[in-house]
């Protein structure tokens, strides 16, 4: 679990228009400097970058030491593409000791492409620092898109022997090397640890989850030995588990609940799984594949989405996929493309929010207990979005977007027929489910792409990309936040 972020200092996904409200309560809301603040946050807040940058910029002129101002003209110009890493580092020197803004850094400097820099930064905050987890993160991610696989949890390990009985540094080294299904390495850290701090309930779910997700004899065994340690990673461990022992009704029971708490998102897709494993009617209710599985033309010429790939392979820098994605044989951008400052890109995200406004229009009409129709459908925000560029039998293994509301696929340059070879090579296909699981089920439907083509999709519903012969497939894919009352 991530370090509790500065309330001024956070990455994006931080609530701007709660942040600017909370500096009115500060203080006197007429003050100049927290006039300029809450100005900046609040443009952000609507995902207006450009004009949030300029406010920060003006603001920063006016006010050069104050470090709320310097983050944020930091984050905005980072986030709309430009060069920021020296703006961070400056934001810093006004903020000692504030790693929300070193970790921006250092995510500043890989994206220009100095990587040893940002290595380096990072290294040497958690030399200080050893339990600094969001630095553990960051480090380990520039590693493994950098190719460098086998150093990608070495500070871990370091930060672990200096700080034995650090509980949540040990967990955060299991995490990793289970990401990677590396099943030996995170069950030797496991019983290293266990040596350290004895059988906690944490460990337990943590050995949990290598039996069921690597298929160990015992896995049955463990789910009844931590029957009563609740929440999201116990309870996904028990229905996946049931799902590949052929118990639907079992996971039924577990996820059925679930979908009432907060973590309601993470637990609709396997619910899906099971009804329709029981032939249960509520498996269409929740997924209307014919309904809510739509595609739209974007109307852009050949020049203009040529135009657009263009930018896009420029975005294109790591070298292997990030652990944690879906993505294989292919590469995944980081920060969110449709926010950028370039003027394709500026101009294909209001067209695309345009046909996302089409969608929602047409949506059935609202149905309370729905995890898609349920709720408001008013103001449009980007909840994520990034592009996916992938070669020779590339593929999308099946996934869904739990922090989404509405997910999509628009495909910007693609393969000949010939390249991309026999259908459904390419597609995207709806409501499979993930092949760990040995479930006999077949997606809904695929969709063939097309460039120009937009398709749009409930985040809660399983899709994945089908492998195709040669060539590129690049695309833009974004959710849609869910709307809020």
């Amino acid at each position: 679990m991530a370090a509790r972020q500065s309330p001024l200092f956070c990455e994006q996904g931080v609530d701007f228009a709660a942040l600017a409200k909370q500096e009115v309560a500060m203080g006197n809301p007429s003050n100049p400097v927290m006039t300029a603040r809450r100005a900046g946050f609040a443009l952000r807040a609507a995902q207006r970058l450009i004009d949030a940058e300029a406010r920060f910029a003006d603001g920063t002129a006016r006010f050069p030491q104050d470090p709320a101002l310097a983050f944020g003209l930091a984050q905005t110009r980072y986030e709309l593409g430009d060069s920021a890493a020296d703006l961070f580092a400056h934001a810093a020197a006004l903020a000692p000791g504030n790693r929300d803004v070193v970790r921006n850094q250092a995510l500043a400097l890989i994206s220009e492409g100095r990587g040893a820099e940002a290595r380096a930064l990072l290294t040497g905050e958690l030399a200080r620092e050893p339990g600094w987890l969001d630095g553990h993160k960051a480090l380990a991610t520039l590693e493994w898109t950098s190719g460098n696989r086998a150093q990608f949890s070495s500070s871990l390990a370091a930060a672990c022997r200096l700080q034995p009985g650090n509980a949540v540094l040990w967990l955060a080294w299991f995490r990793n090397l289970a990401q990677a299904r590396d099943w030996a390495g995170a069950l030797d850290v496991l019983a290293q640890a266990e040596r350290q701090l004895g059988s906690t309930p944490a460990i337990q779910v943590a050995r949990l989850f290598v039996a069921v997700e690597s298929g160990v004899p015992d896995a049955d065994h463990l789910i009844a030995a931590t029957a009563q340690i609740r929440g999201d990673v116990s309870s996904l461990c028990r229905i996946r588990h049931a799902l590949r022992q052929d118990e639907p009704a079992r996971a039924e029971a577990e996820a059925l609940p679930l979908t009432a708490g907060p973590s309601a998102m993470l637990y609709w897709p396997y619910l899906s799984l099971a009804w329709r494993l029981l032939g249960d009617d509520r498996a269409q209710w929740l997924d209307r594949p014919e309904q809510l599985i739509r595609t739209f033309d974007c109307g852009w010429s050949a020049g203009e989405l040529g135009e657009l790939a263009e930018v896009l392979r420029g975005l294109h820098t790591a070298a292997e996929p990030y652990l944690e994605q879906s993505v294989r044989g292919g590469t995944q951008t980081d920060r969110s493309v449709l926010l950028r400052r370039e003027p394709v890109l500026q101009r294909i995200k209001a067209r695309l929010l345009e046909l996302i406004r089409e969608y929602i229009d047409g949506l059935p009409p609202s149905d309370p207990a729905h995890p898609l129709l349920g709720g408001p459908r008013g103001d449009l925000l980007i909840e994520g979005s990034w592009s996916v560029r992938l070669a020779r039998q590339g593929y999308n293994v099946p996934h869904t977007h739990a922090m989404g509301w509405l997910s999509t696929a628009f495909y910007v340059a693609l393969p000949g027929p010939a390249e991309m070879g026999a259908p459904p090579a390419g597609h995207i296909a709806f409501g499979g489910p993930p092949a760990e699981l040995g479930l006999t089920l077949e997606p809904y439907r695929t969709i063939a792409p097309e460039p120009g083509k937009l398709a749009v999709f409930p985040a809660a519903m399983w899709h994945a990309t089908v492998p195709f012969d040669e060539g590129e497939r690049l695309v833009i894919a974004f959710d849609i936040r869910r709307p809020q009352a």
